[in-house]
């Protein structure tokens, strides 16, 4: 059986048995072909759109002996499923902004699909923010570590009363004293930050000195944009803090 890395082991959990899965931007098919292999997916589509992994793609799934079960199919995002055609789709290890983009492009692909599993190397809050504005509930979110870099993965499900569920989810809260924004809720991970795991704390805690960095780069700069810009950042520096700190 194929090795997957930790991070892509992660996403593989969170695949329900059974499903019928698409794997957008899958790259070498990893993830598909373990999931055949482990009996967890009945049938599995790889996207690309880029001609050399849509070729080590399909190298990989044929030296497998798994291109009965397996489509690699060369096309943009979600545009390589039909409506109906998957339950669960993977989309990881690309920015937030452009897994919002490939959703939003291929909504109405999505039909019959329960579950996303998605794992943006930044712009999480991107990601959270489409999901509930689309009747996506966030049901699960999980950090790690590999190789000096950290990952989220983000899991949502097409559940009754989602938009209710999500109020309720990312609504603003009091803890110890202090107030949660609905905002913070949505960059930093409701769960996540339930959690407070080392590697979670760890990652806000470089986030924060960047943003701290570029606010006393901007110090230096006297325009009313870079003020304004300035004000913003310490506003965010502050409401961070504060849910960090809860």
């Amino acid at each position: 059986m194929i090795r997957l890395s930790d991070r892509l082991t992660a996403i593989a959990e969170q695949i329900p048995a059974g499903a019928r899965v698409a794997d957008i931007g899958s790259d070498h098919a990893l993830l598909p072909v373990y999931l055949i292999q482990a009996g967890k997916a009945a049938r599995a589509v790889a996207g690309e759109v880029n001609t050399g992994p849509f070729r080590a793609a399909k190298r990989q799934v044929e030296s497998a002996g798994l291109a009965s079960q397996i489509d690699v199919r060369l096309g943009d995002g979600l545009q390589v499923v039909q409506p109906g055609e998957v339950d669960a789709v993977a989309i990881a290890g690309m920015g937030g902004g452009l897994i919002r983009d490939i959703l939003h492009a291929g909504r109405d692909r999505l039909s019959g699909v329960k579950r996303l599993v998605l794992q943006p190397n930044v712009g999480e809050e991107l990601v959270r923010y489409w999901l509930a504005e689309n009747g996506w509930f966030l049901s699960a979110e999980r950090i790690l570590e590999e190789d000096g870099l950290t990952y989220e993965i983000l899991t949502a499900d097409r559940v009754e009363q989602a938009a209710e569920k999500n109020l309720a989810l990312y609504a603003k809260r009091e803890v110890g004293g202090r107030t949660i924004s609905s905002s913070a809720l949505y960059k930093l991970g409701p769960y996540l930050l339930e959690e407070r795991s080392g590697a979670y704390m760890a990652k806000w805690q470089r986030e924060l000195a960047k943003r701290k960095a570029v606010v006393k780069q901007m110090e230096r700069a006297a325009s009313p944009e870079a003020a304004e810009r300035k004000e913003r950042l310490l506003k965010e520096i502050d409401e961070l803090e504060e849910a960090l700190s809860c």
